[in-house]
């Protein structure tokens, strides 16, 4: 909704402009009160800021909502290091695992490269899932194409997204 109501704004402001420039291009008159008046000045000056705030206010909406989270059922922890990830399921005690890339030459002929690893985090479907994402020594990016998931894992930072399954993988 917030893509079309934007591209409707950008549309109606490109016809307007275009049409002014057909105009201007085959109009042989000259109106004398255009080329220096205030009063073009002033609603040239705040019609744009007229428009960016209907595009800025969905927008704002929109990002609110986004961030906002449902009461998730499980939260994640998964922490970057160096050549591994480290997980922790934080509704359940003492449950965490490392989690390592499976080198190229050990992988299965159906295995994805440079995506298999040797635990495999286990997550339910078509529920809220929180997942708060750290690293311990360099700047890490925690990634699940199939998902639409990605989020930065800085050092001394926590952050947190959250997402739903809704088919399994």
């Amino acid at each position: 909704f917030f893509h079309d109501h934007t591209l409707l704004i950008l549309i109606m402001i490109t016809v307007l402009i275009a049409y002014i420039m057909f105009m201007l291009f085959f109009n042989k008159f000259t109106n004398r009160y255009l080329l220096h008046g205030q009063t073009i000045e002033i609603i040239w000056t705040i019609l744009p800021a007229v428009i960016l705030m209907f595009i800025a206010f969905p927008s704002l909406r929109l990002l609110y909502l986004m961030d906002e989270i449902n009461s998730p059922l499980i939260t994640l922890k998964a922490i970057g290091h160096q050549w591994y990830w480290s997980y922790e399921y934080s509704n359940f005690l003492n449950l965490e695992f490392d989690s390592y890339m499976i080198p190229t030459n050990e992988l299965d002929t159906n295995g994805f490269r440079l995506l298999d690893v040797d635990n495999r985090i286990i997550l339910p479907m078509n529920n809220q899932i929180r997942i708060l994402v750290t690293a311990t020594d360099v700047i890490h990016s925690w990634t699940v194409p199939s998902l639409g998931v990605k989020i930065d894992a800085t050092p001394g930072r926590l952050n947190q997204t959250n997402f739903l399954i809704n088919q399994p993988g």
